[in-house]
């Protein structure tokens, strides 16, 4: 069976560079499955509902999700909006927030306070590169004219060549990966420069996100060419790609459509596991060789490439008693859906098989 190998394989455990948790009843349901997942550090996206402004808004928050669970590191983000100064930024690090995340105004879930113009925040970028902050970018055009969801994330790579050029020392960080053109860009740029890829990206092309509204997420999946190029990048041992599940819980009726349909795909309980998954499935297409994924390459991409960029506040939680998990294969299903008595959400790829996962001390 293909990557039989890592049948009761043990880990480090995995850290997800990219988790949207909510807030109220969502939060309440999603954070206690972290774990779950294999994961015990997560950097933590701030579009809440206001945004995550300041830098009080941002530690009350972290200190309600170690209420949740206490045993996951939270690096914690601003979200990047006019009222950010760079004095905001100087204050951020030294309360020990990790980054700025940029959304552009409305190509995704609570962006509507997003941003317009990127030369209005130059003094901001400017500061977070001397303070040596992150600055997550939504790699996206907004949808007008000629540039639709399927163009929208190529249509946005010379802004991040600009925003590359102009400040060469800040680390960026181009979440959720989602086609070859980006994946070569980021690939071109200098050592500051990363990409995140999810496992969804991983598995989906754009037929499967048009069938299924669970497999809906922005940006939406490509073409088969752009997953295999993910797939190559993930297994490739260049530090430049890591993971970053991008897990989008919302309510299964807001998946099901209304008005128009949520995006966001919820992996947060089986963040590791769907990504052996891909890998697998990778090898079984023959888009990689078994002997492409290894151990190594498992955990430099599940955590070693992104505690390293991310540095010390998420190395500290990257081995250790308490820190390492189990694989069994096939011996997991994902559940139906995942629910308390308040809200509910579908899991990606409710009811099939996948790797059971076990944390061991």
């Amino acid at each position: 069976m293909t990557l039989s190998k890592f049948d009761g394989i043990e880990l480090p455990a995995s850290a997800d560079f990219h988790v949207h948790l909510r807030d109220g009843d969502m939060m309440e349901l999603v954070v206690p499955t972290i774990r779950q997942g294999g994961v015990n550090t997560v950097y933590v996206m701030p579009n809440l509902v206001p945004p995550i402004t300041t830098v009080e808004h941002a530690l009350s928050y972290k200190t309600r999700l170690q209420s949740l669970e206490p045993n996951v590191t939270y690096l914690m983000s601003l979200y990047l909006h006019p009222s950010i100064t760079p004095e905001t930024i100087i204050s951020a690090k030294a309360a020990g927030i990790v980054g700025v995340k940029s959304y552009p105004a409305g190509v995704t879930t609570n962006s509507d306070s997003g941003v317009l113009d990127y030369a209005s925040f130059y003094p901001v970028f400017a500061e977070m590169e001397k303070q040596d902050m992150i600055l997550n970018l939504h790699g996206e055009c907004p949808s007008h004219g000629d540039i639709t969801v399927m163009s929208a994330e190529e249509r946005f790579l010379p802004t991040l060549l600009d925003l590359h050029k102009r400040f060469p020392k800040l680390r960026i960080v181009v979440e959720h990966l989602s086609t070859a053109a980006a994946v070569e860009t980021v690939l071109k740029c200098g050592p500051t420069v990363v990409g995140t890829i999810t496992a969804h990206h991983l598995s989906l092309i754009v037929d499967n996100a048009l069938g299924d509204p669970f497999c809906f997420c922005k940006p939406v999946a490509k073409l088969v060419e752009d997953r295999n190029a993910l797939l190559k990048a993930a297994t490739s041992g260049n530090k430049k790609f890591f993971f970053g599940s991008d897990s989008a819980p919302h309510p299964r009726g807001a998946k099901r459509g209304g008005d128009k349909i949520a995006a966001g795909v919820f992996t947060q309980p089986y963040a590791t596991q769907y990504v052996l998954d891909a890998f697998e499935t990778g090898v079984e297409s023959g888009v990689l060789r078994e002997e492409d994924v290894t151990r190594e390459v498992l955990e430099n991409f599940l955590g070693r490439f992104g505690r390293e960029f991310y540095g010390d506040v998420a190395r500290q939680r990257g081995e250790g008693k308490g820190q390492v998990i189990r694989l069994s294969k096939g011996k997991g299903k994902v559940a139906e859906i995942v629910q308390s008595e308040k809200t509910d959400v579908v899991p990606f790829r409710k009811g099939e098989v996948t790797w059971e996962l076990e944390f061991i001390s």
